[in-house]
């Protein structure tokens, strides 16, 4: 298991709860604008100590003051291993939140059925059957729809993601995203960071980044499909 990062503490990305954040490395797609380049690309960038068995040990130190642990990436589902790490995360006795692409399912299903999991945010780059284009070639449009489906019958809290960037967003297709997630909880539409990113060269040129008033533009045509949408 390729262990790319920690973020110690964090107050803001597992609602509710004071977490901490695993980053695992490698990714199977190959969105321009993600702004974690060297995790995308399967680099080991994580301190020499970073380990499995170290990381453990920092949990059970920290157990007084975290609620959750965050295993973001990258992609989490990619690592074989993922399932054992969130087993012996749960047996210290903290929630878990999965940040995912939402390409693989079957893991996604496995970590809900065995109570693994107690929160999954899901990231949707585009309308899922322009992923082939734009995100990942051989990817099959009906597997992004299907881990949409499994979310929102899964009775566990979830949210959907969309980082607005152009020419993956525009009117046409949040609203085609937000009838895809059509009764969603929550739908939450983000700024892109426009440094250090994986492919800078895709956007020279080109404005990409949206504005403030295009966001709450995508805010207004998403939140007639969605129970909460938000801008961060």
């Amino acid at each position: 298991m390729l262990l790319g990062g920690l973020h110690k503490t964090s107050l803001i990305d597992y609602p509710g709860n004071i977490s901490c954040i695993l980053f695992l490395s490698g990714c199977n797609f190959h969105c321009p604008y993600c702004h974690n380049p060297e995790l995308a690309k399967g680099a080991a960038i994580g301190p020499d100590y970073l380990t499995q068995a170290w990381f453990l040990d920092f949990l059970k130190e920290r157990k007084t003051f975290l609620d959750a642990v965050v295993i973001s990436g990258g992609e989490p589902t990619l690592q074989k291993n993922l399932i054992g790490l969130c087993k012996e995360i749960k047996q210290i006795g903290y929630k878990i939140k999965i940040d995912t692409n939402g390409s693989f399912p079957h893991i996604i299903k496995q970590l809900i059925d065995a109570s693994l999991v107690d929160y999954i945010a899901m990231d949707i780059k585009t309308d899922p059957w322009a992923y082939p284009n734009v995100i990942a070639e051989d990817l099959e449009p009906g597997i992004i729809l299907s881990a949409v489906r499994l979310l929102m019958s899964s009775g566990i809290a979830h949210e959907f993601r969309t980082t607005c960037v152009k020419p993956f967003v525009d009117k046409i297709i949040i609203g085609k995203i937000a009838r895809h997630i059509q009764g969603a909880e929550r739908y939450c539409l983000q700024h892109a960071q426009d440094r250090e990113v994986l492919n800078p060269g895709f956007f020279e040129g080109n404005d990409y980044r949206c504005t403030d008033a295009e966001l709450i533009e995508f805010k207004t045509i998403a939140e007639r499909w969605v129970k909460t949408c938000i801008i961060r």
